[in-house]
């Protein structure tokens, strides 16, 4: 009897993977159904340096090529600037705020994920903000990498044999590595909310200013009130469309609203199945609409050559991806 109990749970949990794997695939397929003519790719007059005009989008390292090498570590920066096997236009990263004040890079809002903190702190869910800058220099922000063989190459590595290239980072110290080594755009988000949020958006305006940048930089945040904030004491400081903002903008696409006057100067949208399935923010006209209003359009994150190429057709101006050195080879495999 109890064997036939087991039998039957597991007669039902594969039908329930099978069903899931069925919704998979139907969603892949309508949203394939919906991929745009690159016929429909319209021109217009624009002043945004950051609309692509050559038939390319721009490339952008998510995470600074996260997939390739330890995200937003130096040891991924340098990947990306010093491999001669591909180039990228654009270094996406993200900021969070220390006890101290400082802006370092980390995507998370804990550091377990990436980091060896559990171990060196002592707890779970350590969050950047409870600690100072050297107190987080102590992590070795490659101990969970995996490698393309599911390998982890830097796990191994504790203390003082962590080498500098894989420990956190201040975003000054990125800065200036970068400029050091070429002319690059900047696609810089903000974690935090609320009042850290604001706070940090005041200490990387100012690094930004010290390093002439702010002309280089597309500011970004998930949190509503942050862009706000920007559009209150920083307007200089260019930036994306905050969620509602997209909505925004993509009922306004839907019915060719002529009187659209946005705030922003780029979409930073994902480009995922999931959300295809509902709403496809990727098509000619969801592109040409934002162009005509001077928008740049900036997709994440896309690791899939087939979506790559899809994008490149329609007209997107930026994608970002974790893995910039296959964006590269298809973009350029003709060359």
């Amino acid at each position: 009897m109890e064997n036939a109990v087991k039998a039957k749970k597991k007669l039902s949990a594969k039908r329930i993977v099978l069903i899931l794997l069925a919704v998979v695939l139907l969603c892949d397929a309508v949203s394939t159904f919906w991929y745009s003519n690159p016929e429909n790719i319209k021109q217009y007059e624009h002043t945004n340096r950051y609309i692509e005009t050559d038939g390319k989008p721009y490339i952008s390292a998510h995470r600074s090529g996260g997939g390739i090498a330890p995200e937003e570590s130096m040891l991924a920066f340098k990947n990306c600037i010093e491999n001669d096997d591909f180039n990228i236009d654009v270094f996406e990263f993200d900021l969070h705020i220390t006890k101290d004040d400082v802006l370092i890079l980390l995507h998370d809002d804990t550091l377990d994920r990436t980091t060896d903190s559990r171990e060196v702190f002592g707890i779970k869910k350590a969050r950047p903000e409870n600690y100072t800058y050297e107190e987080l220099r102590k992590l070795n922000i490659g101990a969970n990498f995996k490698n393309i063989d599911g390998e982890k190459p830097y796990a191994d590595l504790k203390g003082d044999d962590v080498p500098d290239d894989l420990r956190i980072l201040r975003v000054e110290d990125v800065l200036d590595y970068i400029m050091a080594n070429g002319d690059y755009d900047y696609i810089i988000e903000i974690k935090n909310g609320g009042e850290l949020g604001k706070k940090g958006v005041d200490i990387l305006v100012g690094i930004l200013k010290e390093r002439n940048l702010l002309d280089k930089v597309i500011f970004g945040t998930f949190k509503e009130e942050v862009s706000l904030y920007v559009d209150e004491h920083h307007p200089e400081l260019k930036r994306s469309a905050t969620i509602k903002e997209v909505i925004t903008f993509f009922n306004a696409s839907l019915f060719n609203k002529k009187n659209f006057e946005p705030k922003y100067i780029a979409l930073q949208v994902p480009y995922n199945l999931y959300l295809r399935f509902l709403v496809n923010l990727g098509t000619a006209r969801v592109i040409n609409y934002a162009h005509s209003h001077n928008i740049a359009v900036q997709y994440w994150t896309v690791n899939s050559e087939r979506q790559l190429k899809y994008l490149s057709s329609v007209g997107a101006d930026c994608i970002m991806s974790d893995y910039p050195d296959r964006l590269y080879r298809v973009l350029h495999e003709n060359e």
